[in-house]
């Protein structure tokens, strides 16, 4: 099983779900399309989804740049982390904005140790 295109699929199904919830929020806290701020609890939400975009596009690029360089099962856990690190990020955000950073840190770390191991293992694909 390629488990490098595994994760990329949740991460994609992942990012839809929070655009489910911003969906669901703006329904429940009277947010009408396009305003996106109205409801301290829809921007929560809101933000999740924009943070989880801006992520998204460092993420799937280091991921499958990872798995040129790495071990598969390497790129995929380091991808699992990103994954597990977005859920907390999306729990303590919507409970307490100030508490993101673990969720925050377990997102981003592991895609810029993905873009490191990367050109780590380009610059040695080249000297060999």
């Amino acid at each position: 099983m390629n488990y490098v295109d595994l994760v990329a699929i949740a991460a994609l199904f992942q990012y839809q779900f929070f655009g489910f919830l911003v969906g669901r929020a703006r329904g429940k806290y009277g947010v009408p399309a396009p305003a996106t701020s109205g409801h301290d609890m829809f921007e929560r939400a809101y933000r999740v989804q924009m943070n989880t975009l801006e992520l998204l596009v460092v993420f799937l690029p280091a991921l499958y740049l990872a798995n040129q360089y790495w071990t598969p099962t390497n790129a995929a856990l380091a991808g699992a982390v990103y994954l597990i690190g977005r859920f907390i990020f999306w729990r303590a955000y919507m409970t307490n904005p100030a508490s993101r950073g673990l969720g925050f840190i377990l997102s981003l770390l592991p895609c810029a140790l993905m873009l490191v191991g990367a050109v780590v293992g380009l610059v040695r694909a080249a000297n060999v």
